[in-house]
């Protein structure tokens, strides 16, 4: 097995090469002046099982990964297999209105063009993974995210909705700790108060825990509300950092006491390695 870094997770790519105790390859990709991508891959042949682990976000990293696929199927790869962190267009699995693309559906089915398999991070749709024509699987950052905070002193994780609560409850239990979610009442036109559905927080240290942070507004309001309500201390982690319009100097400015995500989307604060459980994956027969 040969892994092939692309440009969007050159540190991922390299852990995940280590515990599986093969050969690294990290491809050469630049920006022509004009923005259009140039990739190459420094080898004579593949002739071994190819894992490419590559973003899919934004556009241009889409663009690499078609290129990527294709360099390695004509340097005689024996099998693809594609590891997406952080798949681009997941949110984007329906039409709402005529003349609008299925851009999920549309993006998996030129992936699958060169691929054996595919496996992707808690994605945000596992429903849109039915358009890969080949064999695929989602795994899950719980494990991890429990396993970094055990013993750092949380009382209580919370999702913050209910659409969530899978999330906490996967991360609380693994945890040996309460879960819970957070619930919106709306008190006025203007006023709304974010509480735990169930659980009191008062007293407690909070880890609220999600798949994805993208503007990082509702993290912010949770934090103030859960600090309002008497929280010694809250702390986040996501699975995906994905941080538009400056979310991350939004969030570390905030009055949350720590604010972590999984090396899905390679930043400053992507501490929490899924390295491990893709590793795992790929070395089972699938």
């Amino acid at each position: 097995m040969i892994v092939v870094g692309g440009s969007s997770s050159r540190d991922l790519a390299k852990d995940l090469a280590k515990l599986l105790g093969c050969i690294y390859i990290q491809a050469a990709t630049m920006r022509f002046p004009d923005g259009e991508c140039y990739t190459r891959i420094d080898s004579d042949k593949l002739d071994d099982d190819i894992v490419i682990v590559q973003n899919t976000y934004p556009d241009t990293n889409m663009i690499e990964m078609f290129l990527l696929q294709d360099a390695v199927k004509k340097m005689g790869a024996k099998s693809i297999s594609l590891v997406i962190p952080y798949f681009g267009y997941a949110r984007q699995d329906r039409t709402f209105k005529p003349g609008e693309p299925e851009s999920a559906k549309v993006m998996a089915k030129h992936l699958s063009m060169d691929c054996d398999r595919v496996i992707t991070i808690d994605i945000h749709k596992e429903t849109v993974l039915d358009h890969f024509t080949c064999p695929h699987r989602d795994l899950k950052a719980a494990a991890v995210i429990a396993d970094y905070f055990k013993g750092r002193g949380i009382d209580l994780v919370l999702a913050p909705d209910i659409g969530a609560a899978g999330r906490a409850k996967d991360v609380g239990d693994r945890m040996g700790v309460a879960y819970d979610h957070l619930e919106k009442t709306r008190l006025s036109g203007s006023d709304v108060r974010i509480t735990p559905a169930k659980m009191d927080c008062k007293g407690k240290r909070v880890l609220i825990v999600d798949d994805m942070i993208s503007t990082g507004g509702t993290i912010i309001a949770a934090t103030q509300a859960l600090k309002d309500a008497g929280a010694i201390s809250v702390a986040v982690a996501c699975t995906h950092g994905v941080f538009v319009n400056n979310a991350l100097e939004r969030l570390t400015g905030s009055s949350l006491d720590t604010v972590l995500c999984c090396n899905t989307l390679e930043n400053e604060i992507s501490h929490i390695s899924v390295a491990e459980t893709i590793a795992d994956a790929l070395k089972e027969k699938w």
